[in-house]
């Protein structure tokens, strides 16, 4: 194993940088700083002959790149072609250095987290429509062969995700329903029209406010746990040893949680509808001296049955969504317990705007048909 080194030879104007031995993490020594201040103050003309240059490993590539990128990548594009294939491994590490080192201020900086940023949503719509189109042909294959569902992740899924999850959704839409009430009868009552709350919370409930705080509720509970548990596998390396054993990862731990959502959705959002109701029935008996009998009489002749099936109509569109953000945020996890925190959090954000997102988009489209 012989020590790196290197000699600047000069003739005329022209400056070269002859690299020798070995150039690894073992051997380098101090020639890896050395090399960079001594390059530093020379200019673009800069000659590099590799001709006695050894082993190279990345932490040798770095400290050349890192010493003059542009000499160093031509010289290994026209001598070393697997140094160059290096070069490219290390590059993007020596480039982000090199921002970083220019500072966070400044408008340059500004311009560049702006493209970053853009740059970053592109791939992250790239990979979702990807995944989404690998979720939708899994899920015709299962429908095509129901046998080859995993009935008991599907059922477990179920359980987690859904049945478990009625409690913190009845309350939470109890109090909207109530909330939605009361607001209603201070504002309607001024106007002399209090009898118009039971509408209000009919119209708000059944169309808006049960299919979003289910979904907004799903998307913190189910899309992170399902983002964790599928992280936990990919950190444990459990999904490495589905590829060696031929196992299809989207069909064994997407399409059961996917479907558990579809299932259990509609489920969780008509128990989410009679609890906003009820909260807004209590209220309005409360507050207005209203009684449950003429509170539904009033809905039933005020409240159109379409409310409900707009409501519900929702419920299949965004469970996919919740379900698909959550799986693929869990399988794009590194080996890092960092990388894992990032993709929960990217799950939960991603599900709640997906969800808001597509909320409005059928606000429009109802509005459109005068429904």
């Amino acid at each position: 194993m012989d020590t790196a080194s290197y000699r600047i030879v000069a003739t005329g104007a022209e400056r070269r940088v002859a690299l020798a031995g070995d150039w690894t993490s073992l051997t380098l020594g101090e020639q890896a700083a050395g090399l960079r201040a001594q390059l530093a103050g020379l200019g673009a003309g800069l000659g590099v002959d590799l001709s006695g240059l050894g082993r190279v490993d990345t932490a040798g590539a770095y400290a050349m790149l890192r010493a003059a990128p542009a000499a160093m990548g031509a010289a290994a594009a026209a001598a070393r072609p697997d140094l160059s294939k290096l070069f490219d491994l290390v590059r993007p590490a020596v480039e982000e250095e090199e921002t970083a080192a220019r500072g966070h201020g400044g408008l340059l900086y500004l311009f560049h987290r702006i493209g970053r940023a853009v740059a970053d949503f592109g791939n992250e719509a790239w990979g979702a429509f990807v995944f989404g189109g690998q979720v939708v042909t899994a899920l015709g294959r299962a429908l095509r062969h129901p046998s080859q569902i995993r009935w008991t992740p599907l059922v477990h899924a179920m359980e987690s995700a859904g049945a478990s999850a009625i409690p913190i959704i009845v309350i939470m839409n109890f109090f909207i329903g109530a909330v939605v009430a009361l607001v209603g009868t201070n504002l309607l009552a001024s106007l002399g029209v209090a009898v118009f709350t039971v509408q209000l919370v009919g119209v708000a409930v059944l169309r808006e406010f049960g299919v979003l705080i289910t979904a907004i509720v799903l998307a913190g509970r189910s899309a992170s746990s399902f983002a964790a548990q599928i992280g936990s596998m990919k950190m444990n390396q459990e999904t490495d040893a589905m590829q060696v054993l031929g196992v299809n990862e989207i069909d064994a731990l997407v399409i059961p949680r996917v479907l558990a959502m579809l299932v259990m959705m509609p489920l969780l959002v008509f128990a989410a509808m009679i609890a906003g109701i009820l909260g807004g029935l209590i209220v309005s008996w409360a507050a207005l001296d209203m009684s449950p009998i003429f509170f539904f009489e009033r809905m039933k002749e005020t409240v159109s049955i379409r409310h409900f099936w707009i409501g519900m109509s929702k419920a299949p569109w965004l469970a996919v969504m919740i379900a698909m953000a959550g799986c693929r945020h869990g399988l794009s996890v590194k080996g890092d317990v960092e990388s894992l925190g990032t993709r929960v959090t990217m799950a939960v954000v991603q599900a709640i705007f997906v969800i808001i997102m597509f909320d409005a988009l059928f606000a429009i489209i109802y509005m459109k048909l005068n429904l």
